[in-house]
């Protein structure tokens, strides 16, 4: 990712992307990252028998006939079966891998199927309004939901509406998560208080376990150690597509953006510079950045950075509270897109 020649970075900091509606919706597809993958290419652990019952259950859940799922998977019997898949494990075992082999291998028009991150639907909503939102997505085949989780009482009610309205519609439904569906918004809020939604939500999906280590880090060092300032710039000013910014200056410029527009934010870079990355300790922080590594990953962009190490960004307070499993995820895309950046010769 270097050249001989000098560059002169953006920097993310210094953009303010205005985005159409219409192009939140256009976008609702694979990122880059995962537009090639497909079943066959996913490598089911041996030592995993669930990876690959995983694979044999969505390759069904794919071909099942939409007539088949319109006429029965929505009823309310307790007999029926649960209208859509749920696919929970731990961090880097595949599961955006197979949730995006699913939306690949379902037999619709790209503009019939949907595939984006709880956040990215949430922010859908916001932007286009809920029966806007409704309209937009009912006539879809399947909705594709990755990271799932619930934050506050607000996106409990919000999601739970708005699938109840697209199962109702026919739409199938698939999500991943790091929290079996019974026990969204543990932690985060009083969730006791909205038990009939989070278990309105439980019933509509098929919990399928995958099993499995961290694929990022398989035979692999924790995060690699940081580099000077002094290297970053220079590595900067030499990398086509760079954006550089120091990271105090970053983060508080994320206060500013929707987080709907981070995707855009990132529009026209192919490498990421950060310097001086310091300790977060604020959680509204803290989950924006959380964001921005989403993007960053889901576009395979590098992060070459200086300061303390990608394992020790949040403050341990942050990774002990309700919104751990989100921290350890950054962490874990961050540390492999600073191994990017290492293999790409950017020091």
């Amino acid at each position: 990712m270097s050249s001989s020649a000098l560059i002169r970075p953006v920097a993310l900091s210094g953009r303010s992307p205005h985005v159409e509606v219409g192009r939140l919706v256009q976008e609702m597809v694979p990122p880059p990252r995962f537009d090639g993958v497909r079943f066959e290419t996913y490598e089911a652990d041996p030592a995993q028998p669930s990876q690959a019952a995983a694979v044999a259950q969505l390759k069904a859940f794919a071909a099942r006939p939409a007539q088949e799922a319109r006429r029965g998977w929505f009823r309310r019997e307790p007999a029926a079966p649960a209208g859509g898949v749920y696919l929970d494990g731990g961090y880097g075992v595949g599961k955006t891998h197979l949730l995006a082999s699913l939306w690949h291998a379902t037999p619709a028009p790209r503009e019939r199927k949907a595939f984006g991150t709880f956040v990215e639907l949430t922010n859908l909503v916001g932007a286009l309004g809920f029966q806007p939102a409704v309209h937009a997505l009912k006539d879809h085949r399947l909705l594709c939901i990755d990271e799932f989780e619930l934050d506050d009482p607000g996106d409990t009610v919000l999601v739970s509406t708005l699938l109840g309205k697209l199962a109702d519609a026919g739409v199938r439904l698939a999500a991943t998560s790091n929290t079996l569906p019974g026990k969204l918004g543990e932690g985060r809020f009083a969730a006791a208080d909205f038990m009939r939604e989070i278990q309105g939500l439980s019933a509509r999906f098929t919990s399928v376990r995958i099993d499995g280590e961290d694929y990022r880090h398989r035979g692999l060092p924790q995060a690699p150690e940081p580099y000077v300032d002094e290297q970053v710039t220079r590595a900067a000013l030499r990398t086509p597509g760079s954006a550089l910014d120091d990271f105090g200056a970053l983060a508080a410029h994320l206060a500013t953006v929707h987080p709907s527009r981070y995707g855009a934010l990132c529009d026209g870079v192919e490498a990421v510079f950060l310097t001086g990355v310091s300790e977060v300790t604020d959680q509204a922080t803290a989950l924006r950045l959380v964001v921005l590594a989403d993007r960053f990953y889901d576009r395979e962009i590098p992060v070459m950075a200086s300061g303390v190490p990608f394992d020790r960004l949040f403050a341990a307070e942050l990774l002990a509270g309700g919104y751990r499993k989100k921290y350890f995820r950054a962490v874990s895309r961050l540390t492999a897109l600073a191994r990017d950046a290492g293999a790409g010769g950017a020091a």
